[in-house]
């Protein structure tokens, strides 16, 4: 992985910081931080074999920038959350700045997101499941959040490895 985008891990102070916001006049440069975050994530994947979606931040690029690819590419520009559900999911989480470790978290179960594309156009998801705690990881990745700060209690941090010893079901 070139080192411009390589992946800030678990204890580099800038992943605790706070993103700044796009603004319009950037938008060329948004660009180019898709690509490395694609890079990154593509890099990640050939290694570990997982990763849906990856924020600017964990390359350490400051800006309110995700980064998704599942079936195809997703740029999200300026994230906000209007709606988070007041019922909460628990879920072994997992993270590319600590790439050997889960974390259980509870998220919400459902979650409305307004952005920004490509092309500054205005857009809003509605999100449930996978594609909302996937998006609640990465946006907590703008507010300098990690998944460790929202560990359930001290038991709730395992090293991936020992997945097999995990109830998934609890």
């Amino acid at each position: 992985m070139k080192e411009a985008n390589k992946i800030l891990l678990l204890g580099d102070p800038r992943l605790y910081e706070v993103s700044k916001e796009v603004l319009k006049g950037e938008l060329g440069a948004v660009e180019s931080i898709a690509k490395d975050l694609h890079e990154s994530l593509m890099a990640f994947r050939e290694q570990y074999g997982r990763g849906r979606a990856i924020a600017a931040p964990q390359i350490g690029i400051m800006k309110r920038v995700i980064y998704m690819n599942i079936d195809k590419p997703v740029v999200l520009i300026n994230p906000e959350f209007t709606y988070k559900s007041p019922e909460m999911i628990e879920l072994w989480d997992d993270c590319f700045s600590f790439p050997d470790l889960l974390v259980k978290v509870k998220r919400h179960k459902e979650c409305r997101l307004k952005f920004k594309d490509l092309e500054w156009h205005d857009c809003q998801w509605d999100l449930k499941g996978d594609f909302s705690e996937l998006l609640q990881h990465e946006y907590d990745h703008l507010d300098g959040i990690l998944a460790i700060d929202k560990a359930i209690d001290k038991r709730s941090i395992v090293m991936y490895s020992q997945k097999r010893f995990i109830d998934f079901a609890r």
